[in-house]
């Protein structure tokens, strides 16, 4: 699993048929020991990428993201042609001892 956040939405009016109930997310992968910096987050270096969200997550919140095999693991992603899920909206991270983040 993965700490992610949200960056935007992706609208697809046309997808596969077990994806038709699942809003579809923008997310780009966040290091732990950068969640507490001033500037805007900074990345694991990847791209941003496209995950189905399970969690009901929002625009600029940080989640947990599983990949592959496990992102259809739930049942209401069951043979679901997914590469990546929104499984959880993350309210705070202890890094080392301190709170690295804490949702406001």
């Amino acid at each position: 699993m993965k700490l992610a956040r949200v960056r935007g939405n992706v609208v697809s009016s046309v997808k596969a048929d077990g994806l038709s109930s699942h809003k579809l997310l923008l997310v780009e992968d966040l290091h732990p020991a950068h969640l507490g910096d001033d500037t805007d987050d900074v990345g694991s270096g990847g791209d941003p990428y496209i995950a189905v969200d399970l969690a009901g997550a929002g625009i600029s919140e940080i989640v947990v993201v599983t990949t592959g095999s496990a992102a259809r693991i739930d049942r209401g992603g069951s043979g679901v042609p997914t590469d990546a899920a929104v499984v959880g909206i993350v309210d705070s991270v202890n890094l080392d001892g301190a709170t690295a983040y804490y949702k406001s």
